[in-house]
């Protein structure tokens, strides 16, 4: 199993919404496609799906291009879209079955796969009710479910444990690491901790186009770990830190991390390995600043989301 988008682009009048987008995805690999608000994240994705027409560009799922071929293609599609459409006034169980058939399942298949869907997505107790009188949490597993139910190649899956509380985004997270051997999975989620725990690899997009392609891990070294200090100071003043912290950090980049209950966490960025933290912070006394730590930095995945995303034209 083997999915390739090229180049897909996609304008809505003057806006682009996506600009030369281009992915690959194998059997096995767990890839997190992160973005912005407004980045194209939800657009590729319905594109690489065959579910909206792109301007330019290909995509193919398995060697069938999802335009030219689209029932080969979507016949190893899993798909669980942004927002999950269903039919409300049916039942799960009534849903699933419509899914399942309209898939091509039938008989003893049909019944195993519901059964498993009960189970392991676990809508059991949901299972005769309609499904517009659900919580968002089990509405969305529901989608989750027809995604799943014919144990397609492929998922697609746009923000899989929105509304999910910790407890079952913990359980969609197990289950989705249990399947993935044998499959290719893509997730557009804004969750970086999800990433984190399930992802093989992050493709970050930003402004239509993508910025960053690789395993979670290399993102975290590639953000100049090692060359970096932070310092926290219980001051809400960032301008005034900045003031009085700058004299003394020659050859370094200052940066305003967040402002978080009062305290300013600056970092302060060095071509070179830093200055040892212990002779910095017997510098930063000389400021009076009301320092509450200094340390070297270790960055964090939103670190790197914020500066890949952020530091583009």
């Amino acid at each position: 199993m083997h999915v390739k988008a090229n180049e897909l682009k996609k304008s809505f009048g003057d806006m682009t919404a996506v600009d030369g987008v281009s992915l690959d995805v194998d059997r096995g690999e767990v890839v997190g496609f992160l973005g912005p608000n407004g980045a194209g994240k939800s657009t590729t994705m319905k594109m690489l799906t065959g579910f909206l027409e792109p301007d330019s560009g290909t995509a193919e799922i398995d060697g069938h291009d999802i335009w030219r071929d689209p029932i080969a293609a979507k016949s190893k599609l899993g798909y669980l879209p942004e927002g999950a459409p269903a039919y409300g006034d049916m039942p799960v169980a009534d849903f699933l079955t419509f899914c399942g058939k309209m898939r091509g399942l039938r008989g003893a298949r049909l019944r195993d796969r519901l059964a498993f869907m009960a189970e392991r997505v676990r809508l059991a107790d949901v299972w005769s009710r309609p499904i517009d009188t659900l919580s968002k949490g089990y509405r969305r597993r529901v989608g989750i479910a027809q995604a799943l139910l014919h144990d397609p190649e492929l998922l697609v899956l746009d923000e899989p444990t929105d509304g999910l509380d910790p407890n079952q985004k913990y359980e969609m997270r197990n289950l989705i690491r249990e399947i993935a051997a044998d499959k290719s999975i893509i997730i557009s989620t804004h969750i970086l901790e999800e990433v984190e725990a399930i992802c093989t690899r992050a493709v970050i997009i930003a402004r239509g186009r993508v910025v960053a392609d690789e395993t979670p891990h290399e993102l975290l070294k590639r953000d100049n770990e090692g060359h970096a200090i932070h310092v926290r100071v219980n001051s809400p003043e960032q301008d005034s830190v900045i003031e009085k912290i700058r004299p003394i950090v020659d050859g370094a980049e200052l940066e305003v991390m967040e402002r978080v209950n009062g305290s300013t966490r600056v970092l302060l960025r060095y071509k070179d390995q830093p200055t040892d933290t212990a002779d910095l912070a017997s510098r930063l006394k000389d400021t009076q600043l009301p320092i509450e730590e200094v340390g070297v930095w270790r960055p964090r995945l939103e670190d790197v989301f914020r500066n890949v995303t952020t530091r583009i034209h």
